[in-house]
């Protein structure tokens, strides 16, 4: 044991080394910083505070206590500002640019070139305290222990945010804190410094400091571009950004107290992600319409695939909040998503225009409704885990007749999305098929829906992931639909038409073997005039699909051409012989032939029939 007169000498060299250092006593101890200076100075400094320290734990006399207690103040107030200044000399912004490139950098997260694992013990000299110090205590709790409580995902990377000379020197002045009593003042100061560097990150990152309200009042067109760098920002600061903050934390305060590194993470990072956070939050509680789903589905997948990164980076109970805020709007954000889907629904069903689109084109909510399925289906596997419900529908007992029939046995084994899917298309039809009653000309309408309902079956066959979930069965029922709406344009169009070209009506004599020129004469007139309003009219008429457009011609001519040429066979020499035969005999078959040809271009045609002959 120490002679007490060796004691005494020791404890006042001790005093007058911190003393000398008082930020209160000379405008030198202001000015210089102890760290920054020679090693040897550090490590008298810190042999002092030691010193100290003992004393305190043996200290008898009342008097020298309280002394003990003015010194370790004196010291701790230095070793505050000496760890306020590392931290802020060493601490600027991630340089985002290679973070945001994950082949830029190598994955630091093995851990095992750790700086802490490098260091050995004869690597000192004995004099050197404190790098000397540093690696004991990292031989003393061992690599693993020391490095190992926090392993990474394989999407988390790490990077060093501080020199491993800076963090030894943190460490053990964070120690001499700790010990002290000066725990609450050294979380306070790491916290603040570092949650600065967090602020500047997340200025490079773009992410702004909005309320909940703030976003919410933001134009949709904005929050889109801003949804898209939130992504791409959350992904930085949750897999490099705060994993790095816990790793620093745990290298500069692990093994100094029980839930020392966990205050000072908290303390650093918990303003920073609940800031994160809440811009999703507000998404989440925004209020719904169609156009969001797309933006709403990618924070959810963007969510969804951080979550166990967050589950990992913030697993201390005093970061609980967290994990639980972010499980909880990605529920919320899955409910949005079931949310939109019902109301998409809902729109399309009451849609409500009634004015005709001209000349019975694709009608644009048959467009935006098509587009629309086409990009849930790119979110497939995202909205099979979400909609876990069949769509509310109608059936054929209901008796509702703002609501269409669909029966679920017909579409057994199908997933839940799959059935919405169908069913989003039933109510399309449903409503197209209203808007197609007010169209005046029954030929019109029919065309109008077997546009659309091709349109519908083209988008789908041109969508893997849609018509593998509508399923060619039912694409095999909606292309008999436009069929038969074809077949319903061709008797409403030609059998008119077709009337006029019968025999019953124009024979006289009791044996029928006379023919009634007035009558044929009549029969011709008619026909003609049908022929030029059908023309006239159907020029003007649309189907923009051309293979279509081309089969609707060949079928309308196979109807025609040689209807109209029998008769022309068989009664042309009846008005032939008569007077002013091209008054009644004005088409040829050829002419008929041009005519169809302007069929379904969506453009007038002039007055005086261009394809008639000469």
């Amino acid at each position: 044991m120490e002679p007490p007169e060796n004691l005494a000498g020791t404890l006042e060299v001790a005093e007058k080394t911190i003393l000398r250092w008082d930020l209160t006593a000379s405008e030198e101890a202001r000015e210089c910083m102890i760290f920054d200076g020679d090693r040897s100075e550090v490590d008298r400094y810190l042999q002092a505070v030691d010193e100290i320290q003992r004393s305190m734990e043996s200290a008898t006399v009342a008097d020298d206590q309280s002394k003990a207690n003015s010194v370790i103040q004196i010291a701790m107030a230095r070793l505050e500002d000496e760890f306020r200044n590392i931290l802020i000399a060493h601490t600027s912004p991630i340089e985002t640019d290679s973070l945001l490139d994950p082949s830029s950098s190598i994955r630091s997260s093995l851990r095992t070139d750790s700086i802490v694992g490098e260091l050995q013990v004869e690597d000192f000299p004995d004099d050197d305290v404190a790098t000397k110090e540093a690696a004991e205590l990292g031989e003393e709790r061992g690599e693993s222990s020391f490095l190992s409580r926090y392993r990474s995902t394989d999407c988390i990377r790490e990077v060093d945010l501080i020199p491993s000379e800076a963090i030894y020197d943190l460490r053990i002045i964070a120690q001499r804190m700790i010990s002290a009593g000066y725990l609450r003042e050294c979380v306070q100061v790491y916290g603040s410094v570092r949650k600065s560097a967090a602020d500047s990150s997340f200025r490079l990152l773009g992410i702004e400091k909005l309320s909940i309200g703030d976003v919410q009042r933001l134009e949709w067109e904005v929050l889109e571009t801003k949804i898209r760098r939130w992504i791409r920002a959350a992904k930085v600061c949750v897999r490099v950004l705060f994993a790095s903050e816990k790793k620093l934390c745990e290298h500069i305060f692990e093994g100094l107290g029980t839930g020392t590194e966990d205050a000072c993470f908290m303390e650093t990072v918990k303003g920073p992600a609940i800031r994160l956070l809440n811009f999703a939050e507000a998404i989440s509680i925004s209020r719904r319409s169609p156009d969001k789903l797309f933006k709403i589905l990618d924070l959810h997948d963007a969510l969804s695939d951080l979550l166990p990164d967050v589950d990992i980076v913030f697993q201390s109970k005093s970061l609980e909040s967290i994990r639980v805020q972010a499980a909880e709007i990605l529920s919320r954000l899955a409910e949005a998503a079931r949310g939109i889907l019902s109301e998409f629904e809902n729109a399309v069903l009451r849609e409500p225009s009634v004015i005709p689109v001209p000349g019975g084109t694709i009608h644009p909510l048959t467009r935006y409704v098509m587009n629309y399925i086409n990009l849930i289906s790119d979110y497939k596997q995202t909205l099979i885990d979400l909609i876990v419900s069949k769509p509310s529908t109608g059936s054929r007992y209901s008796g509702d007749p703002t609501t269409p029939d669909m029966e679920f046995a017909e579409l057994e084994g199908r997933t839940p999305l799959a059935l919405h899917f169908i069913w989003i298309i039933v109510i399309l039809q449903f409503n197209l098929d209203g808007k197609s009653k007010h169209y005046k000309d029954a030929s019109l309408a029919h065309l109008f829906m077997m546009n659309n309902v091709h349109y519908i079956v083209q988008k789908s066959k041109g969508s893997p992931e849609l018509r593998e979930m509508i399923g060619d069965d039912y694409l095999k029922k909606l292309t008999g639909k436009f069929r038969q709406a074809a077949t319903n344009y061709q008797r409403s169009t030609w059998v008119r038409v077709l009337f006029c070209l019968r025999d019953e009506g124009l024979h006289v004599g009791s044996f029928s073997s006379g023919v009634s020129k007035s009558a044929l004469k009549e029969r011709f007139k008619t026909f003609n005039a049908m022929i030029d309003e059908v023309h006239r009219t159907q020029a003007t008429w649309l189907i923009p699909d051309t293979q279509l457009r081309e089969e609707l011609r060949i079928s309308s001519s196979e109807l025609l051409i040689p209807a109209y040429r029998s008769f022309l066979g068989r009664f042309r020499s009846h008005i032939e012989s008569g007077k002013h035969p091209e008054t009644y005999i004005k088409y040829s078959v050829e002419d008929l032939e041009t005519a169809i040809l302007d069929f379904f271009e969506g453009s007038p045609v002039s007055q005086h029939l261009r394809w008639r002959s000469q």
